[in-house]
């Protein structure tokens, strides 16, 4: 399963104290070290680009809600607004609230969609059917997998596969 993303640092660690149950992937390092006293031989540690590490991990518990933030949201609606339909860049969006806080909302994905701040202005304290706005999609909170990609920068195409392969058969997310 999925659980994070690690530096290359993190990775070497891991090898390094024998903590790698296995790896998969291309290779994306190939560290050197010091050069043996005894053997006359340089150390050398490759860092593949998925790594399983030994051990449990106690936040893949039933009920896990990955934290919302509006990076991780714009993401998770691929930076279009839900109203308009228009993509943006991050600095023209913003998170609207379908039912607002001052209505009894919450700050939770199932509650927040990505809106341009022209839709969200016009919005305002309204639920969509107030200000007589169509939702364009339903939103939906990522799993674990799905998080893990929203997190994301530069993905790799062996990493998306591993992830597409833990993301649900229904997910948005699945054809990016």
């Amino acid at each position: 399963m999925p659980l994070e993303w690690i530096n290359f640092q993190d990775a070497v660690r891991y090898y390094h104290t024998g903590r790698v149950a296995y790896s998969l992937g291309s290779r994306l390092y190939r560290l050197r070290g010091g050069i043996s006293a005894r053997t006359g031989r340089q150390s050398t540690i490759d860092v593949d680009a998925i790594i399983a590490t030994l051990g449990t991990n106690t936040t893949l518990l039933r009920g896990y809600v990955p934290p919302l933030s509006n990076r991780t949201l714009f993401r998770r609606d691929d930076q279009i607004c839900m109203y308009c339909g228009h993509r943006f860049v991050t600095a023209d969006l913003s998170r609207d609230h379908i039912t607002p806080l001052s209505q009894g909302g919450k700050d939770i994905w199932r509650n927040v969609v990505t809106a341009c701040k022209r839709c969200n202005n016009h919005k305002a304290g309204r639920t969509p059917e107030q200000a007589n706005m169509e939702l364009l999609a339903i939103p939906f909170r990522p799993t674990h997998a799905e998080y893990i990609f929203l997190k994301g920068k530069r993905v790799l195409s062996d990493q998306m596969e591993f992830l597409r392969a833990h993301f649900p058969r229904s997910s948005p997310l699945r054809n990016r």
